[in-house]
């Protein structure tokens, strides 16, 4: 066996490494906003000022360079502000004279050749929980949603449970199933099931876990079982679980194309029908378990998953207690309010009150969170992101202030609809006190 001189096998040895050193990239320079309070909150006609910096890839402030911050004021036309970047940050003052939120914004812009910043964003929110809908619920809104219901009921509660594999060391602790449950349309509930293994009947919580918007398999929920519940999570779609990923972006890129405009020109088209008619039947298939203590019943989503976990508290009344993030579906008439609207921005406007399309405006009523709110009993936790430029935080406030039940809504002041780890750790602290109490 030959050897390589070892001052040639050093260098080979060595190379990778300074291959990945070359690779390095240099830290862009990024620009930071802030408001100048710690909570970012501010009475009606009080004055922001934001806190604008421009730091290089060493974090260093950089003066002496020119950039536009945008000020965009819920459904005004945005302001912009030139500055000129200094050792100490650059103030931008700025007011409402409405409840809602501003938020001042950098885009992208080449600080060097070839280089370019990201995104910057900072928000202010001025007495957010004055906000609310800019139209009022339709006069026939829990009419229709009976009917739906009694629709759903025609249809008998089947479900097929398949047995998946859990890890070896939870053996013998959890069952865990892939589910599939009849609905309508003909496309049935899909989701991952779990329960401790050997409960006995009428003692356990359930969950119900709803996802947010895109396509992609049921999440698993053995932690959720090994923790005491009986629990599901579903896909939004009710396509099958745990494919390799190319299914799922065939899917979303040939199938579900643009599925949150789908038929939404008629309350009985949309998309959104079936899929809140699926959370239903789910919430049906949880309570029809054994092991069902009968009292406690619980859901939660996030943005599309926050819309059906509001959806289904004010339309099942046995659930106790509703977890929604940077929920999406909220205030689609906002801007007839002088408000934004949320994630699918359902309605066009041109100005503050004229909607493009009647049609669309009116079906929107029966699917807007702010009119789901109001008949909700469960204990409501919910979040909002105060540069959230998908939900934004303004509609989620509309819905928010819509509930009468106990609630409570954390602020996330520096975070868009990513919202933080932090976020899910505060949530699920929460509903750790909220199972501890009902002990």
């Amino acid at each position: 066996m030959k050897y390589l001189p070892r001052p040639l096998a050093a260098l080979l040895f060595l190379l990778p490494f300074a291959l990945l050193a070359q690779e390095k990239k240099e830290a862009p320079w990024v620009v930071k906003i802030s408001a100048d309070r710690a909570d970012a909150l501010y009475k009606v006609g009080e004055t922001v000022k934001f806190q604008v910096s421009l730091l290089d890839g060493a974090k260093n402030p950089v003066a002496g360079r020119k950039i536009r911050i945008s000020i965009d004021k819920e459904y005004a036309p945005a302001q912009s502000v030139e500055i000129e970047t200094k050792e100490t940050p650059v103030e931008i003052p700025a007011s409402l004279d409405r409840p809602g939120f501003i938020l001042a914004a950098c885009y992208p812009f080449e600080y060097e050749a070839g280089k370019k910043t990201v995104n910057a964003y900072g928000g202010a929110g001025f007495e957010p929980t004055r906000i609310r809908p800019g139209r009022a619920c339709p006069p026939d809104f829990d009419a229709y949603w009976a009917s739906q219901k009694a629709r759903l009921a025609k249809i008998p509660l089947k479900f097929r449970l398949e047995p998946v594999a859990v890890a070896s060391n939870n053996q013998g602790k959890i069952e865990a199933f892939d589910v599939r449950i009849d609905c309508v349309n003909n496309l049935p509930v899909s989701g991952y099931y779990a329960r401790p293994a050997k409960a006995t009947a009428k003692s356990l919580p359930a969950l119900l876990s709803v996802q947010g918007a895109g396509v992609r398999s049921s999440s698993r929920q053995d932690g959720r079982a090994l923790n005491g519940l009986i629990a599901m999570d579903i896909n939004a779609h009710g396509i099958s679980n745990g494919q390799p990923a190319a299914y799922y972006k065939y899917i979303e890129t040939n199938v579900l194309v643009g599925y949150p405009s789908w038929g939404n020109s008629n309350r009985d088209t949309t998309y959104f029908n079936g899929m809140f008619l699926r959370v239903l039947r789910a919430l049906e298939f949880l309570k029809a378990q054994p092991e069902w203590d009968g009292k406690t019943l619980i859901i939660m989503g996030g943005s599309q998953g926050g819309a059906q976990s509001i959806m289904g508290a004010a339309l099942d009344p046995q659930i106790t207690a509703c977890y929604a993030y940077v929920t999406a579906m909220c205030n689609h008439h906002g801007p007839m309010g002088g408000t934004k609207a949320g994630w699918p921005r359902w309605v066009a406007f041109t100005g503050f009150t004229n909607a493009t399309n009647a049609a669309n405006r009116d079906a929107a009523g029966y699917y807007d969170m702010c009119h789901f709110a109001p008949r909700i009993k469960a204990k409501t936790y919910a979040n909002v992101g105060f540069i959230d430029t998908t939900c934004a935080p303004s509609s989620v406030y509309a819905m928010f202030n819509s509930i009468t039940a106990p609630k409570k809504m954390a602020h996330y002041i520096e975070s868009g609809h990513s919202i933080p780890g932090k976020a899910y750790q505060d949530a699920e602290a929460d509903l750790a006190e909220y199972l501890k109490s009902l002990k």
